[in-house]
């Protein structure tokens, strides 16, 4: 059963997913961390730096090596017997820790780097991050709005090479917000952590001295306001929107839509 971890107030952890500490984003990285710090304790998990393994593998199944079974059940049962690598057990205790968590990275085949990918696999534990026993009076699991990690609030940081047209609503390469909604609604609303809007650095490829300088006084201001922002209200598991015997939205909530913005509760006022 998935444990609570109430956040510590005003601490925050600042995971960056870059190789290259001279680059755009090793720059924004240290910019804004250092802004953060002034309202928040920051931990921060720099991934390449750190030589963080992203392959979840037998290692963090427990004991013995090669049983049988689920890949995510397993890795609950070694996270509940405190069998877990060090290395996770301290990234869990960074997010347990943390009220606001930052993720930044560049956009590479228009998704994160694999070893963001890969801290997901290995940091959002069943048992830690969220549970599949079903509330008793709901029916329903604890994921998409609940699980262990509520309380939270998140800021995705994303550089990206194309400029905001061509990843905009009708852009060639896809809309950004969809092509991020695995990260936003399937890994952070999965566990409960609500998301703010994204923080994107479009053109990033080609910004010169004084772009760079411009993109970190536009991230520190976002900083120095981000506790006044809305979230996305994406929609909760647990409210009923989604029948246990559907595993869809239910059929009378905004009919013949099926883009991925359905899944916002503000969805529901755009149907007028």
């Amino acid at each position: 059963m998935t444990v609570d971890h109430p956040p510590t107030p005003g601490s925050a952890l600042w995971v960056l997913a870059h190789p290259r500490q001279d680059s755009l984003n090793g720059h924004l990285f240290r910019a804004g961390v250092e802004a953060l710090s002034r309202d928040y304790d920051v931990a921060t998990s720099d991934l390449y730096a750190m030589g963080f393994d992203p392959v979840l593998g037998e290692d963090d199944l427990g004991e013995p090596a090669g049983r049988p079974g689920n890949l995510a059940v397993l890795a609950g049962e070694a996270y509940a017997q405190g069998r877990l690598q060090p290395e996770v057990e301290a990234e869990h205790a960074k997010l347990a820790a943390a009220e606001l968590l930052v993720l930044q990275f560049p956009l590479w085949w228009y998704g994160p780097p694999a070893i963001l990918k890969g801290w997901l696999d290995r940091v959002l534990t069943d048992g830690f991050a969220y549970d599949d026993e079903l509330d008793p009076e709901l029916g329903t699991p604890r994921r998409y709005g609940d699980g262990g990690l509520t309380r939270r609030r998140a800021l995705v940081v994303v550089t990206a090479g194309e400029d905001e047209r061509t990843l905009g609503p009708r852009g060639v390469s896809g809309d950004l917000d969809s092509l991020l909604f695995p990260l936003t609604h399937g890994a952070l609303w999965y566990v409960g952590i609500d998301v703010v809007d994204l923080h994107v650095v479009h053109d990033a490829d080609g910004l010169s001295s004084a772009g760079v300088e411009r993109e970190i006084r536009r991230l520190r201001d976002r900083l120095a306001g981000l506790d006044s922002e809305p979230v996305r209200s994406f929609r909760r598991l647990r409210d009923g929107d989604y029948p246990t015997d559907l595993r869809a939205l239910h059929p009378e909530l905004l009919p013949g839509r099926t883009d991925l913005g359905i899944h916002r509760r503000s969805a529901s006022l755009d149907a007028g």
